[in-house]
């Protein structure tokens, strides 16, 4: 059973940094792209990075691009993000999962998620 948690939300505020994790369990890490998602209050998922399986290639939405990094510990079956110069709009929940395209209706479920919220 593929099981991700996230975690490493919180409140912040604008121009502050953050570091999420997940950690997963239930399938063999290492050989999947890993993603994170974000839902925003009133509004749909959203796909917001992804990274290749061997943590080598890194893909970003514009809207996070040159803010965000995405990286990934393959020994410890774990993704991270990491969100610097945060903005309001970044507020949302985080969520990661295998990647499976940009799409959020390519997945089936999802994991809890961990709330960011960027306000002063």
């Amino acid at each position: 059973q593929v099981e991700v948690s996230e975690s490493g939300g919180g409140l912040v505020q604008p121009g502050g940094s953050l570091r999420l994790s997940c950690v997963t369990a239930g399938f063999t890490f290492d050989i999947y792209p890993m993603a994170w998602f974000r839902r925003a209050p009133g509004k749909e998922r959203e796909w917001v990075s992804h990274i290749d399986r061997g943590g080598e290639t890194t893909y970003y939405a514009d809207s996070v691009q040159g803010r965000f990094t995405i990286s990934r510990d393959n020994r410890r079956n774990t993704l991270f993000l990491q969100m610097n110069s945060l903005r309001p709009e970044d507020t949302a929940v985080y969520y990661c999962a295998r990647f499976v395209g940009r799409s959020p209706a390519n997945y089936g479920s999802w994991g809890r998620g961990t709330q960011v919220t960027v306000s002063s």
